[in-house]
């Protein structure tokens, strides 16, 4: 895996406007610097749910189940910019694919504090998991998830994440 340490990424005020940069090491420790993600959930034409297994060589939590694709986005790159790469990097999927916004979500923790986009896309694969940030990729039925749920093997992120699906009616 690639040392991400130096990257840096636009800090945001409440209302999500930029107001400067910081280090990715900065962020992930200072929940005050509020950064850019875009997700996308990636679901099976049958409504199952892919989800990444977390390299055990992440910052932050290593070894558990996230959303399928994820990634902060680059200095002066638009939500949208930034899903579509992460979609080609971490899954090797066509970036040109079509996205479905289906919310936007903040995420405030003790270790960090992200906006988030959350866009959808049905896919069936193939699918080509980034060596060194992806383990592992699967399809997840509903019943699975929601047993899951709760017993540590998803990010923390991914648990709220399915909740606001779930509560929007896209997922289970």
């Amino acid at each position: 895996m690639q040392d991400h340490a130096n990257e840096r990424f636009e800090v945001v005020d409440e209302q999500d406007r930029v107001i400067g940069t910081a280090r990715r090491r900065e962020c992930h420790g200072n929940p005050a610097l509020v950064h850019r993600t875009a997700h996308v959930v990636v679901q099976s034409a049958d409504g199952r749910m892919l989800l990444q297994k977390r390299s055990l060589a992440k910052d932050i939590q290593p070894g558990r189940w996230d959303t399928a694709v994820g990634g902060h986005l680059h200095v002066g790159e638009s939500y949208e910019q930034a899903a579509r790469r992460e979609m080609a990097e971490e899954i090797g999927v066509t970036p040109t694919l079509p996205l479905r916004h289906l919310f936007d979500t903040r995420i405030r923790n003790r270790i960090e504090s992200e906006n988030v986009r959350v866009y959808g896309l049905v896919h069936e694969g193939p699918f080509v998991p980034q060596p060194g940030e992806v383990d592992e990729l699967r399809f997840w039925s509903a019943r699975e998830v929601i047993r899951a749920l709760g017993s540590g093997v998803f990010t923390p992120n991914l648990e709220a994440e399915i909740g606001e699906l779930r509560s929007r009616g896209l997922f289970g």
